[in-house]
């Protein structure tokens, strides 16, 4: 090893020796000298900026055991993680993060950099891995001053399109504000250089006006009996570009290149210190700004205004109060909204709110643990981040399926959609992919949507745009030929329910249409669907309660149609814009003054309530007859092969049925499985449920109750 790589890994082993305790240095130590110089320099710098950002010893550790795993070094993960479980989630955090630079470095064309922040903190367990990352980045871009061009500018571009948007969404400022610059240095050489040679010539002159005016704005405060902190404000190089392209001027025509910031207990005294900084200075009409009146869309409040100081020189000053100035500083997603000139959806945001949480808590290591244990089983169901075969991101909602991704790439590759590819394999069209999946949809020459992708017990669509999507091709067809579809639909669910005798008129009746014919046009567009069918044939054939609407805790009845158990009794009302029927999934809505809102599940106006006020949202079902149980017998028909059986039991087991006895031959001249079940169910919108499900097992012929 040269003197170099030598003390490097010393400076490496003094660091270690001082933050980490006996037991860690025990695990890390021995390795890190075999670490070359760069390595062991850019981690150095990297376990100090973590140290400033107060990380604990599990994040040195994980920065650690990765930078070794990245030089080729073998060290025993699975005996560290024995002992520190956590630190296994860290690296595992950081080597997801790889894909995704992989993911930028092989992208095409630009525009995909949202995309691939928002599958960074999909993918991310623990917000710690986000410390790591930008002061890795951080500590890489301090060094490639004495890198090639080309790999300096790879660097910077890396970083200001992830790592300082990441850093500013979350507030680490103190990260951001080097990230933002030293990128910009080394994507503009000559624009930075120019604005930096401006600020050191003047910085003395600079300096000495500062001091000049917080002492006569200091002083004319506490003369009018404000108590207030007034501190000159830094402005960094890339904020002041930023700001001179905005304003669409050079650098001498910038206010704020000499600023103060004024600190006060309330608004009142804000208003206050802005009389005084008016009487003491004249302002400069254009530029002032009343943020407190008008707060900013992300409720960003300050007093803005710029004025002629001492020596005719023009001067910024900003004035809010504490509250006003802790939530610009580190508020939650407050200031990047702003900064980066966008929107966001309200899930995303939400998810931005409680990493904001985790990283302004202070409390002790249980409060800690625990807020990191909400983050991972709230905020992390919310979307999923899927990748197209380009490296494009996309993101829908949790649960989306395959088809759902085809529909979203674009209605007709949805239409003409015959399979998919999930990482390269195959999967049915009714999978779920996960976070960072990459999907492939094939499709054919000619667009032949389903019928029974409408259906929501088949399990194909999960959106409720793209089941509109495939809704309108079907309306487009003509009356006939849904009419016949309907009629077809209907047969099938009636022989599977071994209700044949049922009287169609009836159906037509309880669904509110003035003819049988209207009404199996609307089953052939999937309004109803069979699962409400069943429900309603279970009425028509079994009468029971009026259904109602609850939460699944005690019971409590009342006189009116629908209530809400387990809260106390509620006014509730059918939402008009998805109008929700017995058998259909629901969700409810707390209103202002009109009690409960009963929604479809999938429905988009409940979306956007919930995405607006996720509190007011409550969990429902539909009740009444769910306290009953029938048993009746299934019969399942299919072609004999290995594990047929085990798949259709499973099924079973998945919907949640009782079963009470099973019986299978097989005929070996036919090569054809028979096999009777007996089940429990709830009532007909299961045993439909299941039905559908055992009919989409591979090689099942038939799936029909036995009369």
């Amino acid at each position: 090893m040269n003197a170099v790589a030598s003390t490097q890994s010393g400076r490496l082993d003094v660091w270690i020796e001082e933050h980490l305790d006996a037991t860690w240095r025990a695990r890390l130590a021995p390795p890190v000298p075999a670490l070359a110089s760069a390595a062991a320099a850019e981690l150095l710098d990297t376990l100090n900026l973590l140290l400033a950002q107060r990380a604990d010893a599990e994040t040195f550790a994980a920065c650690v055991v990765h930078a070794l795993q990245q030089a080729g070094i073998a060290i025993d993960v699975d005996a560290i993680a024995r002992d520190a479980p956590r630190v296994r989630d860290l690296v595992e955090g950081q080597q997801a993060a790889e894909k995704v630079w992989s993911l930028y470095a092989a992208r095409q064309g630009a525009g995909h950099a949202e995309g691939l922040r928002r599958l960074l903190l999909a993918i991310i367990r623990d917000l710690r891995v986000v410390f790591i990352l930008l002061a890795r980045q951080l500590a890489r871009l301090r060094a490639a001053a004495k890198a090639p061009p080309e790999q300096r500018r790879a660097l910077a571009q890396l970083t200001a399109d992830i790592h300082a948007p990441l850093a500013n969404r979350l507030g680490i400022w103190q990260l951001k504000w080097e990230l933002e610059d030293l990128a910009f240095r080394y994507l503009q050489p000559d624009t930075y250089k120019r604005i930096a040679q401006l600020l050191d010539e003047r910085r003395t002159d600079r300096e000495r006006f500062i001091s000049r005016t917080l002492a006569e704005l200091r002083a004319a405060l506490a003369a009018s009996g404000i108590a207030a902190d007034v501190a000159g404000r830094p402005k960094h190089i890339y904020s002041i570009w930023k700001k001179m392209q905005r304003k669409g001027g050079d650098f001498g025509a910038l206010y704020d290149i000499r600023a103060l910031r004024v600190l006060v207990a309330d608004v009142a005294a804000c208003y206050a210190a802005l009389g005084v900084v008016h009487a003491l200075w004249p302002p400069i009409p254009s530029e002032f700004d009343d943020y407190i009146a008008r707060p900013k869309g992300n409720q960003y409040q300050s007093l803005h205004t710029a004025v002629i100081g001492p020596e005719g020189k023009a001067l910024e000053v900003q004035i809010r109060s504490h509250d006003m100035h802790a939530h610009a500083e580190g508020g939650v997603a407050a200031h990047w909204r702003y900064k980066e000139g966008g929107g966001t959806d309200a899930e995303f945001e939400r998810k931005i709110a409680w990493m904001r949480q985790l990283l302004e808590a202070k409390g002790d290591a249980d409060d800690d643990a625990a807020l990191l244990a909400g983050f991972r089983t709230d905020i992390l169901e919310d979307r999923v981040y899927l990748l197209t075969p380009q490296g494009q991101v996309l993101d829908l909602p949790r649960g989306a399926t395959v088809l759902d991704f085809a529909y979203h790439v674009h209605t007709d590759v949805g239409h003409r959609c015959r399979g998919a590819k999930v990482n390269g394999r195959i999967v049915p069209l009714g999978f779920q992919p996960g976070s960072g999946d990459r999907v492939e949809i094939l499709t054919g020459k000619v667009a032949e949507p389903r019928r029974d992708w409408l259906s929501v017990q088949h399990g194909f669509l999960h959106t409720h745009r793209a089941r509109e999507k495939v809704r309108a091709w079907f309306k487009r067809v003509d009356r006939d030929a849904n009419l016949a579809a309907g009629r077809a639909i209907l047969e099938r669910e009636l022989k599977r329910l071994a209700l044949a005798d049922s009287d169609w008129s009836a159906l037509a009746l309880k669904f509110h249409h003035k003819s049988l014919d209207d009404f199996l046009v609307a089953l052939a567009l999937g309004e109803p669907g069979a699962g409400q069918v069943a429900r309603a044939l279970q009425e028509m054939h079994a009468p029971a309660p009026e259904p109602v609407a609850h939460v699944p805790r005690a019971p409590r009845r009342s006189k009116d149609a629908i209530v809400i158990e387990g809260v106390g009794n509620l006014l509730t009302t059918l939402a008009r814009c998805c109008q929700p029927l017995p058998g259909d999934a629901i969700a409810g809505y707390i209103t202002r003054g009109k009690g409960v809102s009963i929604h479809r599940a999938d429905c988009a106006s409940f979306a956007r309530l919930r995405a607006r006020d996720a509190a007011r949202a409550i969990e429902v079902e539909w009740g009444g007859v769910r306290s009953q149980s029938y048993e009746v017998d299934v019969l399942v028909r299919g072609y004999d092969r290995k594990w047929l059986h085990k798949d259709v039991t499973n099924v079973i087991a998945a919907a949640n049925v009782h079963l009470l006895a099973a019986n299978t031959r097989v005929d070996s001249d036919s090569g054809q499985a028979t096999m009777n079940f007996a089940v429990r169910v709830t009532d007909y919108e299961q045993l439909s449920l299941l039905l559908a499900r055992l009919a989409a097992v591979p090689n099942v012929i038939e799936a029909r109750r036995l009369a």
